[in-house]
């Protein structure tokens, strides 16, 4: 079969368009369209239904497409491990993880990584969606659970518990709650419940909202509860590593915590050689005793 036909086919299937096709592929529609053609009848099958929004692939073409697709995230996983070979750290490093984390935690610090490795080309993926780490939808991921996923390599890094915060003006406009019946006289800021987040931290936030709040306060992701604590809008629940970095933060009722949350890194067993792979795991796991020895202090 021709690889050169198989590679169009691909493009055109993953666009949808041939135009589109084309124009990543650089070649003209008509270009593109006479390939197809020629691969349907090498193969005496239609690939695609063809209308006026678009093409459709026939039941053919999708299992010609899941082979491609397979062909092609093979063969990026080769390129990646070919070009980890050299000395230098540097090319595109794809990491996934939560917002909360990616946006609070992790972030702030990738400057120090890019001061070692100024050819890095991160594409940080922030979503509560378990990104599929064997079909390289992702290369590295940092979760807040232990991953399921066969043939990874994993590590935990720390573990995480959501408590109180709120700043001090907002504590010294408003008293500071003593007991968390007392909240019921405060603006309680957190996560919706339906949004996407831990089970323990949304347990925590059904047993503080049972309180009858005076006024509350909800956003989907922590950045948001973020935003909202550090302008002095209440009392927010937050991952407790947000002290480090905020430490105008003040804790509110200390005893008030949900379950321990476990964060891991995972990446594919085949990556286990990669340079960047590597880098960008030191320089995590580096951060995190940081951090430990700073809450020690």
């Amino acid at each position: 079969m021709d690889w050169d036909k198989l590679r169009i086919f691909h493009a055109v299937a993953d666009a949808g368009s041939l135009t589109h096709a084309g124009e990543s592929l650089q070649l003209s529609q008509s270009a593109v369209s006479r390939q197809i053609r020629a691969l349907e009848e090498s193969l005496g099958a239609i690939l695609f239904h063809r209308h006026a929004r678009g093409l459709i692939l026939t039941e053919q073409g999708e299992l010609l497409f899941d082979a491609t697709r397979t062909m092609s995230q093979t063969l990026d996983s080769a390129s990646a491990r070919i070009r980890d070979t050299e000395d230098e750290v540097h090319g595109e490093l794809r990491v996934t993880t939560t917002t909360g984390f990616g946006t609070l935690f992790l972030a702030p610090r990738l400057p120090a990584l890019y001061a070692q490795y100024p050819d890095l080309k991160i594409d940080l993926m922030l979503e509560e969606r378990v990104l599929d780490l064997p079909m390289r939808e992702a290369d590295i991921a940092i979760r807040m659970k232990e991953p399921s996923q066969a043939d990874l390599i994993r590590k935990r890094l720390m573990t995480v518990n959501m408590r109180l915060y709120a700043s001090a003006e907002y504590l010294r406009g408003n008293g500071v709650p003593e007991t968390i019946e007392q909240l019921c006289d405060f603006r309680l800021i957190s996560q919706n419940i339906t949004s996407a987040q831990v089970s323990v931290g949304a347990e925590l936030i059904r047993r503080l909202s049972a309180q009858p709040l005076r006024s509350s306060f909800t956003v989907n992701n922590y950045f948001g509860v973020l935003q909202a604590v550090i302008n002095h809008l209440g009392i927010g629940v937050l991952p407790d590593y947000v002290s480090e970095d905020f430490p105008e933060l003040v804790h509110v009722l200390p005893e008030v915590a949900s379950g321990d949350i476990p964060v891991f890194l995972a990446f594919p067993e085949e990556l286990r050689h990669s340079r960047r792979i590597g880098a960008f795991r030191d320089f995590v796991v580096e951060e995190i005793v940081a951090y430990r020895r700073a809450r020690q202090l």
